[in-house]
């Protein structure tokens, strides 16, 4: 393997030892209360600035080794962690991975993956180095639903794959951190990837060119950021994706691809609270499937924790989270310029598949310690 420290002090050596960075409310609530039963992870220790939230949660979830973020270098030395689960604001992504990374420690970073290509590219190139494993948080890749969809489209029942489109929105409250501009967020980061990587499988290809548009009501919590961005991905083959994501609308999300014989609706296309929903026509016939809810986050934990024992590469690598952020990269500068703009060539080889389904039961939420969610 390519620990420095493999598995050291664990008794059965078969379990990736976690530290959480960032106990915000996606980590509480959804993180690690699935860690547990994934049957191949434990949390060892926890990363956060607020004493007081870390002295509950190392209590509640039994967790060792506990620090500020002025002792994370220390931390990664210690040898009492082989992985991290990163879910720090998404401008503070690039450091904390790196340095992870370089010393030889695994890790599962939450989207959008980084604030540029660029530092993108930093993370990729210190896992290379390094050989310590990276795998960006597409929790859907592993969701039952979704691979089916993914399944439909490509065996050809709704026959060739013409038209994708998108609806994500939520109502995100002016005193959560996602409506600070500085943290990298808004909605076009924060919510677009999921689309965005959607559209990516169903088509099985890349992004060309982009093109646009952006809106906000006069309200404080959009002082800083835009209330929506509705984009169209132009893909070879002269097929078209768009979506709309918004910070200031009713709770809902869905997808829907319309080929030259039939269409797939996914709904909700994007959370984990129920579960999915395919609606199938192929002609005049119409067809309904519903999925029973998982638990997303154990899901990918477990999936990842299997490639760090068993030395695989992980799907959702760096380049996956860099083949998102290059699209939002073009989508911003288009809504800077307004214009359409070129997204440079890309050939993905990997995409997610059958074999990496997990089907973990859902757990009940984390009770919130001093973290709240978007809404509130």
């Amino acid at each position: 393997m390519s620990l420095l420290h493999p598995f050291r002090d664990r008794a059965d050596g078969r379990k990736v030892r976690y530290a959480v960075v960032g106990a915000g409310w996606i980590a509480q609530e959804d993180f690690m209360p699935g860690v547990e039963h994934t049957g191949n992870s434990v949390m060892t220790a926890l990363v956060t600035g607020d004493a007081e939230k870390a002295q509950e949660l190392a209590k509640k979830y039994g967790i060792e080794h506990v620090t500020d973020y002025d002792g994370y270098d220390a931390l990664l030395r210690s040898g009492h962690i082989d992985a991290i689960y990163l879910a720090t604001p998404n401008s503070k992504h690039t450091d904390f991975v790196v340095k992870a990374l370089e010393a030889g420690v695994h890790v599962l970073c939450e989207k959008p993956m980084a604030e540029t290509e660029a530092d993108c590219q930093k993370m990729i190139d210190a896992s290379d180095k390094s050989g310590a494993k990276l795998m960006i948080a597409y929790r859907l890749h592993f969701e039952e639903a979704t691979i089916e969809a993914l399944e439909t489209v490509r065996s050809g029942k709704i026959g060739d794959p013409r038209i994708f489109s998108s609806v994500f929105t939520q109502q995100v409250s002016a005193e959560n951190s996602r409506t600070a501009n500085g943290n990298w967020a808004g909605p076009l980061p924060d919510m677009g990837p999921y689309p965005i990587n959607a559209v990516r499988q169903i088509f099985q290809a890349e992004p060309t060119e982009v093109f646009a548009f952006r809106a906000s009501k006069p309200e404080p919590r959009f002082a800083e950021i835009e209330e929506m961005v509705t984009a169209i991905l132009k893909f070879p083959g002269d097929r078209l994706g768009t979506f709309t994501v918004s910070y200031g609308a009713n709770p809902m999300g869905q997808y829907r691809v319309v080929g030259t014989e039939g269409d797939l609706e996914v709904t909700p296309g994007f959370t984990w609270q129920k579960g999915l929903t395919h609606k199938l026509t192929v002609g005049e016939k119409e067809s309904d499937k519903t999925y029973g809810r998982s638990d997303h986050f154990g899901g990918e934990t477990k999936y990842f924790s299997d490639c760090v024992l068993d030395d695989k590469h992980p799907e959702p690598d760096g380049e996956e989270g860099l083949a998102d952020v290059r699209v939002i990269k073009a989508i911003e500068e288009s809504l800077e310029t307004g214009r359409p703009v070129a997204v440079p060539p890309l050939i993905r080889k990997q995409r997610p598949d059958r074999g990496q389904i997990m089907k973990l039961s859902p757990v009940k939420p984390g009770e919130m310690v001093k973290a709240a969610p978007p809404e509130g």
